[in-house]
């Protein structure tokens, strides 16, 4: 592939949130894979606002399709939720945005303290409605993944858990693992080590499927809550317009990127899982998580910036 591109890493939450450099890494793995060659890749971090404002500027600002640069980004999450999430969104994903692959999906894992007198989902399901607003949940701030897994949960069940948001996922991470608080919901590769330490005790993982680095631990939606799921996603996209060949070209390529072994052992050490699929099928994912998420937001009433 001969064209130049900028790549902006744009779909992020407040920086103690997500580790933006590691993310990068392994973006920066898939896309050099995918080209197979060393690209001109200007990587540009614009985040904040969560990720309103890196989102707007790779759909508005930055190199569109001029003198052979096209620019893409790497999204995640809170592009879901930014619809429900933010009183005044700068774009609109359906009209600005062509999702491009879903490149990746992170298991999260349920945990308590070994204190807690549960080991199964259905006991700390009943432990929390027995104890209605005794147990304390911990999260890296209001509207993240783990603050949002954590509440599904809660409205499917009737369980009364209440959260203490943190200012970042490392303290909230912490505050579980000390005592401060006693349950939450966490990327799986950050909390494994403290699991097989045995400061927390994992009870189940938030996919619908089982994970091979945890594979006695049972889903959620297997523990008595059937359907439930939570898989923080990230994938590429472009601004509205991209030619149709480089689209179907780009897609190609990162599906072929995904199926190598240096990119499969990347995402298995970080604790993520390769996706791929069709630009349609991305497109379907984003659509079917907004809705699924902003009812909960809507519900809830919980507001961004």
């Amino acid at each position: 592939m001969s064209n130049v591109f900028t790549i902006g890493v744009v779909g992020y939450c407040p920086p103690s949130v997500y580790d933006r450099d590691e993310a990068e890494r392994l973006l920066r793995e898939a896309f050099e894979e995918a080209l197979r060659v060393a690209p001109s890749l200007c990587t540009i971090k614009l985040a904040g606002g969560w990720s309103d404002v890196g989102i707007h500027g790779m759909a508005y600002h930055i190199g569109k399709y001029e003198f052979g640069w096209y620019t893409i980004g790497y999204a995640t999450f809170p592009l879901a939720i930014n619809p429900s999430m933010l009183t005044q969104l700068r774009y609109d994903a359906a009209r600005d945005l062509q999702m491009v692959i879903r490149l990746t999906s992170t298991p999260n894992l349920l945990v308590v303290l070994p204190a807690v007198p549960v080991k199964s989902v259905q006991e700390l399901i009943d432990h929390a409605r027995k104890f209605p607003r005794k147990l304390l949940y911990s999260s890296g701030g209001s509207g993240t993944s783990l603050h949002l897994g954590m509440e599904l949960l809660m409205s499917m069940t009737g369980a009364q858990l209440v959260h203490v948001p943190y200012k970042g996922v490392d303290q909230a991470t912490m505050a579980v693992v000390s005592g401060e608080a006693q349950v939450m919901i966490h990327n799986i590769a950050p909390i494994l080590p403290h699991v097989r330490a045995g400061r927390v005790r994992g009870l189940a993982v938030t996919t619908l499927k089982r994970v091979p680095s945890v594979p006695d631990l049972p889903t959620i939606a297997e523990s008595g809550v059937p359907g439930y799921e939570i898989a923080p996603w990230g994938g590429i996209l472009a601004p509205a317009g991209i030619p149709k060949a480089v689209l179907q070209r780009l897609n190609a390529e990162f599906n072929t990127a995904l199926k190598s072994k240096v990119v499969q052992e990347t995402y298995a050490a970080a604790g993520v899982e390769p996706q791929g699929g069709t630009p349609e099928q991305f497109t379907e994912h984003v659509r079917n998580e907004t809705a699924k998420w902003g009812a909960l937001i809507k519900r809830l009433g919980i507001k961004g910036a």
